[in-house]
This record gives C-alpha cells, structure tokens and sequence, in this order.
C-alpha cells in the first residue's frame, strides 16, 4: 500500500491499512463494554509530544485492567511514530495530529467458555479541531458544573484511561444541555471540583496555583507539563480540594488537556471568573505565564495556532 494514499492510514492487529479496513467485531469487549483502554497525545508542528509518557500511562492503565497488548512499550512507541510519519502529508504545515493507541481485551467471555481471541489493537491519527476550538482562546471556555458526580476512586480509579466513559458522557450532556459550548467540569463526591471529559482544572487565588488532587482525577500529562512550567516560573503551587466557594472566588481558571495544552476559563455556572477591571478578561496574568512557559517547553506557540485558525 502506497504510503501517499489520500486516506489515512492506522495500525490494526499486526498491519497498517486504510482507515476504511479497520473492522472490529461486533462482539469485541471493547464495544461491548468498555473493556478497553487508550491514550493520546498531540504532535507540535508535526513533533509527537512526549510519546513515552504518554505510552507509559498506557501501559500502566493495560496492568490495572489486566489486559495483554502482545507487543512492548517500546514497539507500540515505535508504530505510533511510523503512524503519524505516514499521515502527515494530509494535513497542512499549520495543522496538527492527535495520537493515540486503543487496545481492547477483544473477543470471548469467560462465563460463556469462549477463548479470547487476543487483544485488539489500534493506533490511529485524528486532526486536532483547531478550527472549532480557536474561539476559546479568544473568549475564554465556559464552565458549567452538572449534578452528576464523578465516579469515586474506591469503586473504579479514574487514573486508568479507560473506554468507560458514560459518567464523564453524561455530565457533558447535562452542561451541553444548558450552553451547548459549555465544558463540564464534574465533582466529586465530598463537592469538590474534580475533573471533565479529557480535560483537568487549575484555579489561581491571590498567585497560587491550585488544581484537585490526583487521587480524584486522571492525571494528566498536560497537567503535568502545567505544574513543571509553574515550578520553573516559581509559581507557588499545590494540590488541594477545591470547591465552588474556591472556584467562585478564584481570580483565574484554566483547563488543561492533551489538544487544547492550557486554555482559560470565563465562567463558572455563569459566574464571570475574577472581579474588577478584569473581571471576564482572558488569559489572566498567571495564566499568561503559563501558556508562554509551556509554549516555550515545547518550543511551539499553541495559543497563536488556534487563534490563526478563527474564522
């Protein structure tokens, strides 16, 4: 198969092939129920951004749920970057890739006496949606905090990335319900701000930053990125429990993910986040600083790609 077909290509159980021959069976774990895992990360002007970490939490999510992948760490790093090698003369030089591998535990139920197959595997590329995003830059994102609660970490840990998404999904529906731009960000279940869908959160309160504790959420590798730029700056920072009155009060937010980096919020529930002059205003200060350090770290501007990319 040509390398420069005008469809997207992934790796599928042993192959690389045209999206297009990527069939799961019907009666995969991973459709049926969720029994699955994957990861993802995004590519700077075309460079992956810390595959290894990213392929590191992959494995690791693989081991809580006992799944075999069949292929190391190593090998699964090596085809993501063969991927994305092969998919790039699709997009434009101001376009970027999302990443990601999914492998499910694949066929066969052990109630019914069926032997498993062996597990699916798939590593695959996707645009990031620049265009559609661009305007959170510009305005700021709108968080909306719906009544449904975040799985606790004693009945399912939410540090697996897992294909089990329905609680994050159903929250999600409730926000988008209300603003159909809104992001939700869940709580968890002693009220305090927790986590969205493929999205951490930070508040800044007189120059600290503070985002929940990792036990509650899956901890991000932008997260990460995010602290490491802030202990370079010397921004004061912890983990902590924050809730509405915290979120409420804050003078700045921001969501962090593996497409939008770091992003500032606007509102809360309606509230305009901070108060004064810049009360509304986005990026504030602190968050400023952070999205030039983690654009710096990662020697790509992020915030001006999006904004390039506004209508």
């Amino acid at each position: 198969m040509s390398s420069l077909a005008n469809e997207r290509v992934a790796y599928f159980n042993g192959q690389i092939v045209p999206e297009s021959q990527v069939l799961i069976p019907f009666r995969d774990r991973g459709f049926k129920y969720g029994d699955a895992v994957f990861d993802m990360t995004r590519t700077f002007g075309h460079r992956i951004f810390k595959l290894k970490e990213h392929v590191d939490r992959l494995y690791k999510s693989l081991a809580y749920l006992k799944i075999d992948p069949q292929m190391s760490s190593a090998e699964m790093m090596r085809i993501s970057e063969e991927v994305l090698e092969r998919n790039l003369h699709l997009i434009g030089k101001d376009e970027d890739y999302w990443v990601g591998q999914r492998i499910s535990r694949g066929v066969g139920e052990s109630f019914s006496g069926t032997q498993n197959s062996g597990p699916t595997v798939i590593v695959e590329c996707l645009p990031l949606p620049l265009k559609n995003r661009a305007p959170l830059y510009r305005d700021g994102i709108d968080v909306i905090v719906p009544s449904v609660r975040r799985t606790p970490p004693d009945a399912m840990s939410p540090r697996a990335k897992t294909h089990n998404y329905i609680n994050l999904i159903l929250a999600d529906l409730e926000a988008r319900a209300q603003d159909a731009e809104a992001w939700a960000v869940l709580l968890d279940q002693d009220g305090n701000l927790c986590e969205g869908l493929g999205s951490n959160v930070f508040v800044v309160t007189e120059g600290r930053l503070l985002t929940p504790r990792s036990r509650f959420v899956l901890p991000g590798i932008s997260r990460g990125h995010t602290i490491e730029a802030a202990e370079a700056l010397g921004i004061p920072f912890a983990e902590a429990d924050i809730d509405l009155y915290d979120a409420y009060t804050a003078d700045e937010m921001f969501l962090t993910s593996t497409s939008l980096c770091i992003c500032p919020v606007r509102s809360i529930n309606g509230r305009t986040i901070g108060d004064g002059p810049r009360a509304g205003k986005v990026p504030g200060p602190v968050t400023k600083k952070l999205i030039e350090g983690y654009a710096k770290s990662v020697d790509f501007d992020f915030m001006a790609q999006y904004l390039r990319h506004l209508a």
